[in-house]
């Protein structure tokens, strides 16, 4: 490996790489011939793909089943106006060739399952973890075991932000720093709870960062580190995260829905009465006369409330206010997508409420946006 593997229009791109001696044209080299695969192409995965482009990765590979939303661009910032409807991995794509064409972007236009996550991670050096659901973290943490590959890990929450080394040369791996899932209304996504428009792109840069120095072989790792990122207060700190001495070894691929809803969906999940948008206003028209909840947050309210719409409680405080709530009437709860609606009405039932009056709105505002009223914005 010297110099004369670069083209002169590599030189002058890579100059202030080389320049620095932890890489110089070696190390150039080898992020020519490494690969990395980002896993989502939203928040935390628009930075570390620009980042990763423009450092000269060979070879990037995107993953995403989704489409560009309006929704998205406060914070996705690989995307733009003219990407609205298109899928994310392809609007990611051509972004990337647009900043560096000397790279190969390899597209997966689908999603990471337990069915195809060893065939496409096995092609990659490093793999990076743009995700924001908990089932998906466990199946990439499981794949990586198997095939012993390094994973970036990255998390993002309102203000607070995530990044570490998981599975590297025998390092601590995600089921040594969480070996429970936490239950799923516990973990509210972006979309349910907010997030500061630029902290992606602070984690996302740490977790690039964390994969160039990987395939340069240069610096100290943030293996057995979680660093944690404070917005509010501009605030680093780091915590230990060490190897659980009884983990069992991961030998094969589950179904991480399954595994992730626990003892939630034993519980309830399965009870929980459903009701379209479409249904739920043919019957109130008819005289049906629920008691309408909504559990999303004040912020959510600001941004739409369904009309009828009885009273707001979080979600995270709805046993605290249940004296608020009638117990002599029907109760048809509803939040953005209809998860934490369907978590709330199962916890209700579980503290005395009756099961047959108690209704998730199926879909919620979504739904109700797509059957009802199309003035009603997604967000």
């Amino acid at each position: 490996m010297s110099v004369t593997d670069l083209s002169p229009d590599e030189l002058a791109r890579y100059s202030r790489h080389i320049m620095l001696p932890e890489v110089g044209s070696e190390g150039q080299v080898r992020l020519k011939q490494g690969s990395v695969l980002v896993i989502g192409a939203g928040g935390l995965g628009s930075p570390a793909l620009l980042y990763l482009a423009a450092a000269g990765v060979g070879r990037i590979g995107i993953i995403d089943d989704d489409e560009v939303d309006l929704s998205n661009l406060q914070r996705q910032v690989i995307h733009d106006t003219g990407s609205i409807g298109e899928p994310k991995s392809a609007s990611a794509k051509a972004r990337l060739e647009g900043v560096n064409p000397e790279v190969d972007v390899v597209e997966h236009r689908q999603r990471l399952t337990s069915e195809n996550a060893l065939d496409i991670l096995a092609d990659y050096d490093v793999i990076v973890d743009g995700t924001d659901n908990i089932p998906t973290r466990y199946l990439v943490s499981d794949a990586c075991e198997i095939l012993g590959k390094p994973w970036v890990y990255g998390s993002i929450y309102r203000f607070e932000g995530q990044v570490t080394l998981f599975n590297h040369n025998g390092g601590p791996n995600y089921r040594d720093l969480f070996p429970e899932p936490p239950p799923p209304e516990a973990v509210p996504s972006c979309a349910e709870a907010g997030v500061l428009g630029v902290l992606p792109a602070v984690i996302g840069g740490l977790q690039a960062t964390e994969a160039v120095k990987l395939l340069l072989g240069i610096g100290e790792s943030l293996s057995g580190r979680l660093l944690v990122y404070d917005a509010l207060n501009m605030d680093f700190r780091e915590l230990r995260v060490g190897e659980l001495p009884e983990r069992p070894t991961v030998t094969e691929l589950i179904d991480y829905e399954q595994f992730c809803a626990g003892a939630t969906a034993e519980a309830s999940a399965n009870t929980v009465l459903e009701i379209t948008p479409a249904d739920f206003v043919s019957q109130r028209d008819s005289g049906w006369s629920p008691f309408l909840l909504d559990v999303r947050t004040s912020a959510e309210e600001q941004i739409v409330t369904l009309p009828g719409t009885d009273l707001r409680v979080s979600h995270l405080n709805i046993l605290v206010e249940q004296h608020s709530l009638p117990k002599d009437r029907d109760i048809v709860v509803y939040c953005r997508t209809g998860g934490r609606s369907e978590a709330v009405a199962s916890a209700l039932s579980r503290v005395g409420f009756d099961p047959a009056r108690l209704f998730n709105l199926a879909g919620g505002i979504h739904a109700w946006s797509d059957q009802v009223d199309s003035a009603v914005p997604k967000y």
